[in-house]
């Protein structure tokens, strides 16, 4: 087999399982806010379930990534694939919401494994390639995110209490357990293991790098604040729409799963394409452009399908920016170095995901908008790193 067609058969295998894996995660998402209230949770303590398992992430993602660099990216993978499954059953036997923070802790840094998986797609793509290769990773994200929330709200039986949530985690479970079985039948390494002379920079280090790098440092800024408003307003949409227009599990699931549709054609057919005729930077600041209008419109919408509307935007905006975010990193670093670079960014979103539940919980408790209109906020900073990085390219070129 020729070195392009087992790079492409090695693509379309990991393509299929981030999707059978996302499909798992995308039953538990929409179903946290009620798993969480079946458990007398307050909303701030709903929006930590979400906080905990981006901290999580946040320690895990440069670790994974950092060890994929050094020792390849399948073993990463099928760890934290298998850890993730781990998570999933643990937490439909929690006793308490305090005990279901801890898994999901737990369960965020085993599964910190994005950063690994866009390492993988840089490691088998050519530089001119990676923003439309990275829009086909989004779009089996987007894919995942369609089958799981409208699986989930199916399954869910709000009416049984913690109980009734058993089912989608189990499912979840076995989504996962399916996708690390994929990585060991089907995917090969995609990079030689590093010599043990090799010492890469330990976090500090490297993030001291990243923040000296001119492209590096403007682009994990914007991945800071542009996925804090985002996670913000994910973690209290369910909340939000309850209270606005009464909709319970199948109906927040139903609108993720438009979300997921939306998010997957946009990078699976959009963003690439784009990318390449008017470079990631641009696709970039549109993106954001898009997230800002749409967050500030969402709590005005006075019907259900205007309000689908409003989120369809946000979620096509971030369409346009995650692929071109990676494409950007993978461009910036050194071909041993992506693996942690890329897991310094997905830290940064980590982070961003810890704060923006935390900041929309007490803010919904004050005015059922402040998340989306602090979210809508937020871009303006964030547009006016990605400008820079437009610039900084140009001068590069």
């Amino acid at each position: 087999m020729s070195d392009t067609a087992h790079s492409t058969r090695a693509l379309a295998v990991l393509l299929l399982v981030v999707f059978i894996n996302l499909v798992g995660f995308g039953v538990v998402i929409p179903l946290l806010p009620f798993y969480a209230k079946a458990m007398n949770a307050a909303p701030w303590q709903v929006t930590m379930m979400f906080a905990a398992y981006s901290l999580g992430q946040f320690f895990g993602e440069p670790f994974w990534g950092r060890l994929s660099d050094r020792i390849g990216r399948r073993p990463v993978l099928i760890v934290t694939i298998v850890a993730n499954a781990i998570a999933y059953v643990a937490l439909a036997f929690a006793p308490n919401i305090w005990i279901a923070m801890a898994i999901r802790l737990v369960g965020g840094f085993g599964s910190g494994n994005i950063s690994t998986i866009q390492g993988y797609m840089a490691d088998v793509t050519p530089p001119e390639k990676r923003a439309g290769r990275m829009g086909l990773l989004g779009a089996a994200f987007g894919a995942g995110f369609v089958i799981g929330p409208s699986l989930g709200g199916l399954l869910a039986r709000p009416s049984a209490g913690q109980l009734g949530f058993q089912i989608p985690l189990f499912v979840a479970a076995g989504m996962a357990a399916a996708a690390a079985i994929g990585v060991v039948a089907f995917v090969s390494e995609s990079r030689a293991r590093a010599a043990h002379d090799v010492i890469q920079p330990g976090r500090g280090e490297a993030l001291a790098q990243a923040a000296a790098h001119p492209i590096l440092s403007r682009v994990l800024m914007v991945t800071l604040v542009s996925t804090g408003a985002f996670a913000g307003m994910e973690s209290i949409f369910g909340l939000w729409a309850n209270a606005r227009f009464a909709w319970g599990p199948r109906e927040v699931g139903l609108c993720f799963a438009v979300i997921g549709v939306i998010a997957s054609l946009g990078q699976g057919v959009l963003t690439g394409r784009l990318a390449r005729r008017f470079g990631e930077g641009r696709v970039l600041t549109t993106g954001l452009g898009v997230i800002m209008l749409s967050l500030f419109a969402t709590p005005f919408a006075p019907h259900p399908s205007l309000a689908l509307v409003a989120v369809g935007c946000t979620a096509f905006g971030q369409s346009l920016v995650f692929p071109c975010v990676a494409a950007l990193i993978s461009r910036a670093s050194p071909a041993d170095r992506q693996g942690q670079m890329l897991g310094l960014n997905m830290a940064a979103g980590s982070l961003a995901r810890i704060a923006g539940p935390l900041t929309a919980g007490p803010l919904f408790g004050l005015a059922a908008g402040g998340p989306y209109w602090l979210g809508s906020a937020l871009m303006i900073p964030a547009i006016a790193f990605a400008l820079t990085i437009v610039h900084r390219t140009k001068a590069a070129a």
